[in-house]
């Protein structure tokens, strides 16, 4: 879904950039560009990093309680 319209940028993107390493709102606008126009797209935007990074931490916590 795009989450923001006036750079092009969708949820797929935002989670791709925290499983690339961004681990804040501000990291993902610097490497995509998302809420730095009308801003109107932030809130959404924070909601999806928040949700990535719990789901990375998870997956993270998951993998490591095996060994």
């Amino acid at each position: 879904m795009y989450v923001c319209i006036c750079k092009g940028i969708t949820d797929t993107q935002i989670r791709a950039a925290v499983q690339d390493g961004a681990s804040s709102v501000r990291e993902v606008r610097n490497t995509l560009g998302v809420a730095s126009q009308c801003g109107k797209c932030g809130i959404v935007t924070r909601e999806i990093v928040r949700e990535s990074l719990d789901n990375l931490e998870q997956s993270e916590q998951l993998f490591y309680a095996v060994s």
